[in-house]
């Protein structure tokens, strides 16, 4: 049985998303883009909801909620962005997770259910991931799993105010075919939230 709950964010959701920014706050700003301090207010939450169901729609991007099965709790965010069709079928995958819930392989668990979903109902042959190298416990997290590490990107995104590099990783649906076991209980996609 998995561990935690992944599904599409609803406008049910905003409360919940934005006390999970709020508390988190701090223990993500090392992994985060410098934020406005507009980012963390509840209406802002809520419209970065709205944005993430535009995008579900339009296949642009598919944002998830990982939470906990025996109370609801939102304790994380697992997203597919950047999707390019065509030649590609590709996208980025990006999480982060509660301070309080770390090191207990749930980010694991989220993670692998949304592969499953990103190489059977949304079609993607490709999904790419990023690390810091001093973010060890996510390059461990792309290992366990089964990403396979392409190269190191200098200067490759702006964290936190600063210019960082990457260590980035790629799984494909070839890759996946021998892991979905993985993944207990199969979802029905098209039905959530």
């Amino acid at each position: 049985m998995n561990r935690v709950i992944v599904r599409r964010l609803g406008m049910d959701d905003v409360e919940a998303q934005w006390r999970l920014r709020l508390e988190n706050r701090d223990f993500l700003r090392p992994y985060d883009p410098a934020r406005e301090e507009d980012f963390f207010s509840r209406r802002r939450q809520e419209q970065l909801i709205r944005d993430s169901l535009r995008d579900w729609r339009q296949g642009r991007s598919y944002g998830f909620g990982v939470f906990l099965p025996e109370n609801g709790r939102l304790i994380g965010r697992v997203n597919l962005s950047n999707v390019v069709r065509g030649a590609w079928h590709n996208a980025t995958i990006g999480y982060f997770l509660d301070q309080r819930y770390t090191g207990k392989g749930l980010m694991r668990d989220a993670v692998r259910q949304v592969l499953d979903f990103a190489f059977t109902e949304a079609g993607l042959h490709r999904v790419e991931a990023g690390a810091m190298p001093s973010n060890r416990s996510s390059i461990r997290l792309l290992q366990a799993i089964g990403f396979r590490r392409i190269g190191l990107s200098p200067r490759h995104l702006k964290v936190n105010g600063r210019w960082e590099d990457h260590e980035l990783y790629a799984l494909t649906v070839e890759d996946w075919e021998g892991k979905r076991e993985w993944v207990e209980d199969k979802k029905e996609w098209s039905q959530l939230g």
